[in-house]
Formats: structure tokens, C-alpha cells, sequence
């Protein structure tokens, strides 16, 4: 996950920079061009991370197991497929 960090921190020194409001209209269009650009960077890596995250959940016979997390994504996504599944 170090790249994460790495991008995040990047992305910070960014939007400090737009923020200051002291470039030109070029600068300031190439530095939010680089943002979006680490913001999606960062996004992915999360997503990524996100589904590797277990966690643990006790069984019908008490015993702890590890399963998936269920992301909002999959959530979404079955709600879409019960609502097809309705029609």
C-alpha cells in the first residue's frame, strides 16, 4: 500500500496548490488534470484493498470462520438482480 500513501500525499500538495489560487489558468488545469489522475490512483487502490478485506463470523455451530466483506458495490448489485429477478 505504499503507493497509496504516495498518491494521497501527492494529491494533497495538488489541491494545496489550487487552493492557493496563485497560477495560471494552464497551471492550475494541468495540476487538476494530475489530480483527477491520483484521485482515481488512490480510488482503485482502495477498491482493491476493499476486496481483500476479511472478516470474521461466528457460524450456525459457533465456530468462527472467515468470510468476505460485503461492499456497497455488492450490495447494489444484488438488490438489481432480486428487482429482475421481482419482474
Amino acid at each position: 500500500m505504499a503507493g497509496f500513501e504516495e498518491h494521497l500525499t501527492q494529491l494533497e500538495t495538488v489541491v494545496e496548490k489550487l487552493e492557493r489560487g496563485d497560477l495560471t489558468l494552464d497551471e492550475s488545469l494541468r495540476l487538476f488534470e494530475e489530480g483527477m489522475k491520483l484521485s482515481q490512483a488512490c480510488k482503485a487502490e482502495l477498491e482493491q484493498a476493499e476486496g481483500r478485506i476479511q472478516v470474521l463470523m461466528e457460524g450456525k455451530d459457533g465456530a468462527m470462520r472467515a468470510a468476505d466483506m460485503e461492499t456497497e458495490e455488492d450490495s447494489e448489485e444484488t438488490g438489481l438482480e432480486e428487482e429482475e429477478d421481482e419482474q
